[in-house]
């Protein structure tokens, strides 16, 4: 069976109270070998961290969403550094800047996003990033902080090539969600196009952004599937070589043995 890793996912998302069991059921039955599952804000994080422990299967990153900046406070920060020392986390994310959703002012975002790559950079993990409407500025803190030192992960990639190329350049991987599998997704197809097999995750963000052919529908771990059919087609290369190669890449990524 073709062996997958869901590189984000919200598997303590209130839309899977009802059946989180037989929904992480599917996903194993899909062939989803690995998850990580993203802690984001006070809520978010025990949650994230009872999954992680509960399942052998299932990572976690732990850290502040850029919409929920306008909460952390200083103890936050440190609740996030302790949590890096636990074997499961292996990541922080995700973090970055969201100039879509109006909840948290831009300079807010920006000092939240800078004191978490220097955590990041201190406790030596990648980051996972989560960009909407913002690529200029965070391709400029990304380099200010240099966060190069530890990369990551840019997460369900919506930006041009042009930006892909100065994201891999600083260390980073780029990773493909369910928006590249819709018809009319004609830049995340030519970006995905010219990505390095080597530097390609993908993920479903699930319960967010369902692929075709269940848009608009619940998203959930088993379908990172049809990402991974997408992503072999555009490649041109088989689906066994495309799980095999992101799932390598992802263990690099996040260290997993």
């Amino acid at each position: 069976m073709t062996k997958l890793f869901d590189t984000h996912a919200h598997l303590d998302a209130p839309q899977f109270d009802e059946d989180r069991e037989e929904m992480i059921a599917r996903a194993r039955e899909a062939g989803v070998e690995l998850i990580v599952n993203i802690g984001f804000d006070r809520q978010t994080i025990p949650t994230t961290m009872e999954l992680a422990e509960k399942y052998d299967f299932i990572y976690a990153a732990v850290g502040w969403h850029p919409v929920e900046s306008i909460y952390m406070q200083e103890e936050d920060l440190g609740w996030i550094e302790s949590l890096c020392s636990h074997p499961k986390v292996v990541a922080i994310g995700e973090i970055g800047l969201d100039y879509h959703w109006d909840t948290s002012p831009k300079d807010v975002q920006h000092k939240v996003f800078r004191q978490q790559i220097a955590l990041a950079k201190k406790v030596k993990k990648p980051i996972i990033i989560h960009n909407r409407d913002a690529h200029a500025d965070i391709i400029k803190i990304l380099k200010e902080e240099g966060a190069a030192e530890v990369g990551g992960i840019m997460h369900c990639f919506s930006g041009s090539w042009e930006i892909a190329k100065q994201c891999l350049d600083m260390n980073f991987y780029i990773s493909f969600g369910g928006p590249v599998t819709f018809k009319n997704a004609k830049v995340p197809k030519e970006v995905l196009k010219n990505v390095p097999l080597d530097r390609l995750l993908i993920e479903t963000d699930c319960p967010y952004l369902t692929p075709h052919p269940y848009r608009g529908k619940r998203n959930e771990s088993a379908y990172v599937a049809l990402v991974a059919e997408t992503a072999a087609q555009i490649k041109e290369i088989s689906l066994e070589e495309l799980a095999q190669i992101t799932m390598q890449n992802g263990k690099n990524c996040f260290r997993i043995q």
